[in-house]
């Protein structure tokens, strides 16, 4: 667990399921953050249990994110490669622009290189101009990996920022 001024960070329990559906499927995180698209109520609650057996493992970092023990978003590893590790994060919209994923984001990098970690590496549609201004205040820089993805039927342009250990 991972507490900051104002959010807790913390594995999933079983009441968090319909909140973490409704993460899963709201339009609005869908056009930044890849998601699959589900086809029943059992595939995304499958989902679920996959993402809390995660969030209690040791092999991954699989947080949730609570306001005043609210599910309001998450934060995991995309990618964990020796000492690098790959993050990705999605905030409720009811809750953007509160600052809470720059605390959210502050707080994971933190944690990460206590763990061990080298480098903390995000990435995010280039047309997702807040999440880039979220990596900017944490100290991320933009590097030199660039690729388009395809995703819901169209290409985007995806780029990357990092922060090293000794880089704070």
């Amino acid at each position: 667990m991972i507490t900051t001024e104002r959010l807790v960070l913390k594995p999933y329990c079983d009441k968090d399921m319909d909140r973490m559906i409704e993460l899963l499927t709201n339009e609005k995180i869908k056009e930044t953050f890849m998601i699959h698209d589900f086809k029943s109520r059992q595939e995304a609650e499958k989902m679920f249990w996959k993402l809390q057996e995660n969030s209690l493992s040791e092999e991954h970092y699989e947080f949730g994110i609570y306001l005043e023990n609210e599910l309001i978003g998450f934060i995991n590893d995309v990618e964990i490669e020796g000492k690098k590790i790959e993050l990705g994060y999605v905030i409720h919209p009811d809750f953007h622009n509160k600052g809470y994923a720059t605390e959210v984001l502050r707080a994971a990098i933190k944690d990460l290189f206590e763990k061990g970690f080298e480098e903390v590496i995000t990435g995010a549609f280039v047309s997702n101009i807040a999440s880039c201004r979220v990596m900017e205040k944490c100290g991320m820089v933009r590097i030199d990996k660039e690729e388009d993805i395809e995703y819901h039927g169209k290409v985007h342009h995806c780029i990357y920022y990092a922060i090293k250990k000794n880089r704070k």
